[in-house]
């Protein structure tokens, strides 16, 4: 009886699993992931579609709930460390918040086939992986200023419609609003089919192209992907009324479980992430998502 009471089924998406399991999972991998910014969706979607066989246009929805229950309490922790660069949430929302609109549609009309997604997601998340291995590499040890960075706080923000920044460890950082606008606006496409609020792509970019501190756009990150979270989870309910025989809201249950693992896993992942050096955090979010693009580039083509 006890097994039997452990193991349910979800009737949204029709996953059947024990009730430990998603809570555990997306705990484990938020842990890792909040550190670099990124709330863990991105890796809990193949974890749904190959191993809980999620592969409805649903789990896209799913997968943004999950983000909702589980990035609060990362925003909160950053907050509270005065680690939250304000101009560039601004400039990300603005940014992403109109593409989420538009690839959630795209998602429905263009990319409702589980094997052609899973080719598209594979892609996408190799496209990540190799972006953040490369600047893994091309980067020195970690210097004094490097080690002074962890603990220290975003200061002196400032913004206009043609630049904003902010201090941070000594040094000033500063960056073009309307071509952040312009990369979070294809960014919010993309974060808007594959279902992760578009996070997890444009942080790599913020550290890369923009030359951004680590420790200082993670904040950003995660409050950029809660809001367009919140706007992908409304439009694919909305949507749910013109799809009649798809599987397109998400599945509210199994979404918030996923949450409340993320929610301590992203708490304890920001709150410990000034004691991890920015690239030991790079070098494990770029094993994690090189791994799963490997096993969804190559399920697309059996």
């Amino acid at each position: 009886m006890t097994d039997q009471f452990l193991y349910i089924t979800f009737p949204v998406s029709g996953v059947r699993t024990w009730i430990f399991v998603p809570p555990l999972t997306a705990f484990a991998v938020s842990f890792f992931a909040s550190m670099g910014g990124l709330s863990g969706a991105f890796l809990l979607l193949p974890f749904q579609m190959s191993i809980l066989h999620y592969t409805a246009p649903s789990v896209s929805a799913t997968n943004q709930l999950f983000n909702i229950v589980a990035i609060p309490s990362g925003v909160w922790r950053y907050t509270k460390e005065r680690r939250m660069v304000w101009p560039l949430t601004g400039a990300v929302v603005i940014g992403t918040l109109p593409g989420v609109l538009i690839g959630a549609w795209l998602r429905l009309e263009y990319l409702p086939d589980p094997k052609n997604f899973k080719l598209f997601a594979g892609l996408v998340l190799f496209y990540v992986g190799s972006k953040l291995l490369a600047d893994v590499f091309r980067r020195q040890a970690a210097s004094k200023q490097d080690k002074a960075a962890r603990t220290a706080a975003v200061t002196d923000s400032v913004f206009s419609l043609q630049r904003a920044g902010f201090s941070f460890a000594g040094q000033s950082y500063s960056f073009s609003v309307p071509w952040l606008v312009l990369l979070c606006f294809f960014v919010g496409i993309v974060g808007g089919i594959y279902g992760i609020g578009g996070g997890a792509i444009i942080a790599p970019f913020m550290v890369a192209f923009f030359q951004l501190p680590v420790y200082a756009v993670a904040g950003a990150s995660l409050m950029g992907t809660l809001v367009t979270s919140v706007m992908g989870v409304l439009v694919y309910q909305g949507l749910a009324a013109f799809y009649p025989g798809m599987s397109v809201a998400p599945d509210w249950q199994l979404g918030f479980l996923f949450g409340i693992g993320g929610f301590c896993g992203i708490y304890l992942g920001a709150r410990c992430q000034k004691y991890v050096p920015a690239k030991a955090i790079k070098l494990v979010l770029s094993l994690f998502v090189l791994f799963s693009a490997g096993s969804y580039i190559l399920a697309s083509l059996r």
